[in-house]
């Protein structure tokens, strides 16, 4: 792997494609043998989920769907602490498995705002999924039910996440070079 260049800042290697793949089939044997036969709903997070939850939703063999909803807390390396939703969740979740799909929870904002409102209509249960957590910036705790990797407080670009919308188009994770 090779270093990164994003806008104005240079990210070296910190996880191979052949890691990020290997965690997510595990993630994925275990939720298709806790959810058989039960139809989850997946409630992928964008932007930064993106990758992580085609290629997670790609090893998933039960009967499943996966939908798309669109909250932003982040405004170049830090965390705003505000949430923002820009496209709300279109899926009637009442009486639904939920599993939110998310590419990192760091602080935990994002999900601390989300959940109380997917709880309001009633899933008959939701998870988490994340491909990466940082229990060291972990402001809100939250059960993480799939964690793929968890990585030290480190500002990550690659594999859908972003520097100020950019450095998402890597098949690899990079960490800021200190």
């Amino acid at each position: 792997m090779r270093e990164l260049k994003v806008l104005d800042k240079t990210f070296v290697p910190f996880l191979s494609q052949e890691t990020i793949q290997e965690k997510i089939k595990e993630v994925a044997a275990s939720i298709n043998k806790e959810y058989q036969g039960k139809k989850p709903l997946f409630v992928a997070i964008l932007n930064g989920s993106f990758m992580f939850a085609a290629d997670l939703f790609k090893e998933i063999t039960i009967d499943a769907e996966i939908c798309f909803i669109k909250l932003a807390s982040y405004k170049g390396t830090q965390s705003t602490g505000h949430v923002i939703t820009a496209i709300g969740l279109d899926s009637n979740i009442t009486d639904r498995h939920l599993i939110v799909v998310e590419d990192i929870i760091d602080t935990g904002n994002t999900l601390h705002s989300f959940l109380p409102q997917l709880l309001n209509q009633q899933p008959a249960s939701l998870k988490i999924a994340t491909l990466l957590h940082k229990p060291e910036a972990t402001v809100h705790p939250l059960t993480i039910d799939y964690c793929c990797i968890s990585i030290p407080n480190k500002f990550v670009v690659g594999y859908g996440l972003d520097y100020d919308g950019f450095g998402r188009n890597s098949k690899e994770i990079f960490q800021l070079k200190s």
